[in-house]
């Protein structure tokens, strides 16, 4: 299980150490692409091929089904990670997520967030302020 939170730097070349709690859940090879709320998300292989399971069980015939796999899909590339457990991450990706140089790495389950930093800080703060309503929220999903 991918968690925890961990603050690393991206360099000019957009290389980013990948945290080393995450690098055996996500193996050599996973999947980062846009993810929601500003930040990336990133799928060890067995995750991202189940997650393409969901995917490809939304109705073509609908519109926002259709523009939201083509901007999730069209932004997904295969990383590997290299001997200093960096990964590569793409200039569009790094510009979509708004990444100057200082990054969050945060484990969310089967996934990971790569957000910038000020960006996650911002995140956070409101997050921390409605948690308490929104744990309230979750028994509507069985908690």
């Amino acid at each position: 299980m991918l968690i925890g939170e961990f603050q690393h730097n991206i360099d000019t070349k957009g290389r980013l150490i990948m945290p080393a709690k995450f690098r055996s859940e996500l193996g050599q090879q996973f999947v980062i692409t846009r993810g929601l709320d500003g930040c990336l998300f990133g799928y060890p292989m067995e995750s991202w091929m189940a997650l393409q399971e969901k995917l490809k069980q939304l109705p073509l015939a609908k519109k926002d089904a259709r523009k939201f796999t083509r901007f999730f899909y069209s932004a997904a590339t295969e990383v590997e990670i290299d001997k200093q457990g960096r990964v590569n991450i793409p200039q569009n990706l790094i510009d979509f997520a708004k990444i100057d140089k200082e990054c969050r790495v945060i484990g969310v389950s089967d996934r990971i967030e790569i957000w910038s930093s000020d960006q996650w800080d911002s995140f956070a703060e409101e997050a921390e302020e409605d948690f308490e309503a929104i744990a309230e929220e979750m028994i509507d999903f069985g908690f």
